[in-house]
């Protein structure tokens, strides 16, 4: 199986060494805008650069995207013409009209599409869901998801991130819903700049608190920030009728705790989440190869995007937002 990766920077870099280690993948194809990078991160044991995209469209089996956010929309569809299987990084397009037009299309063929929200494809979480789904934690009361980056992003990205919503929390936006697997039917936000003022002057914040309602009546509250002292940390608990499940609450959680130590701890989430990564493009491979459904269709990365304009919109009124997620 040949597998291309269409942008291999930081992100993209780390997707073709994954790939590379996989026995089914014999050939990993490599392709970005920018003039040479490609070459860069090219092997003499396997990971061959391209000129174009077309070329590594006619070249490969299914392709990974990983360009800037505003060439997923063009490349996902060149992908599409060419019944070419793929995976693109979050988001597929930058506002919700964007992903509809983009969602609707995907929909009208028959070409997989996976959306690359790797807590999905977190073993530890893929158990998680299978029990909350299955009854074994009985009705689910409460969901709560920590998710602090160890370091400020460079501040030069604030502009252009679409703020701490789309950028830092949208991955738990994603992931929550899909966890509780009911719709969010009210959002409430709030925020503050506490880490550096660079934040209020993007029109952003780098601490926020985030509410869901569910349907059901469960709860989630999820909290992010742009800074911890001791390291990257994610976690999520769920407070069943039955049982209390944790995820990422082990011994290189950085917190201070009788049950854990931060003395190895995250230094980000590539590490963090480095088995998800690593399976997440196990389950690429099977997908392009009709072995595997696909279990982050493009349809329900609408549900992140929208939740996370209702949290912006929340943040800025400071009342509750209705959500039809």
């Amino acid at each position: 199986m040949r597998i291309g990766v269409a942008g291999v920077g930081r992100i993209g870099a780390m997707h073709v060494a994954n790939l590379a280690a996989l026995p089914q993948v014999d050939e990993v194809l490599l392709y970005d805008p920018v003039p040479g990078r490609a070459e860069t991160v090219a092997t003499p044991d396997g990971n061959r650069a391209v000129a174009k995209l077309s070329d590594l469209l006619k070249e490969s089996d299914g392709v990974l995207v990983a360009t800037p956010t505003d060439t997923h929309p063009a490349v996902v569809r060149a992908c599409l013409a060419a019944g070419t299987p793929v995976l693109c990084e979050k988001p597929i397009a930058a506002d919700l009209a964007a992903m509809r037009a983009l969602v609707d299309e995907i929909e009208r063929g028959t070409v997989p599409v996976l959306v690359g929200f790797q807590r999905r494809f977190d073993p530890a979480m893929v158990e998680l869901r299978r029990r909350m789904t299955s009854g074994d934690l009985g009705a689910i009361y409460h969901v709560r998801a920590t998710g602090f980056d160890a370091n400020p992003p460079d501040l030069a990205y604030l502009p252009s991130s679409g703020g701490i919503f789309r950028d830092l929390l949208i991955h738990d936006l994603d992931a929550v819903p899909w966890l509780v697997d009911e719709p969010v039917v009210e959002v409430y936000a709030s925020g503050s700049v506490q880490v550096d003022e660079a934040f209020a002057q993007a029109d952003d914040v780098d601490n926020a608190v985030v509410l869901l309602k569910f349907a059901g009546g469960a709860h989630g509250v999820l909290s992010a920030g742009r800074h911890d002292p001791l390291g990257y940390d994610h976690r999520v608990e769920v407070l069943g009728a039955r049982d209390s499940v944790a995820v990422g609450l082990d011994t290189r959680t950085p917190l201070h705790a009788d049950v854990a130590t931060n003395a190895d701890a995250y230094p980000g989430f590539p590490d963090r989440f480095q088995h998800a990564y690593r399976n997440e493009m196990v389950v690429f491979t099977e997908v392009v190869a009709g072995r595997a459904e696909n279990p982050s269709p493009a349809r329900d990365s609408l549900v992140s995007l929208a939740l996370a304009d209702a949290c912006e919109k929340s943040r800025r009124t400071g009342q509750p937002v209705r959500s039809e997620s």
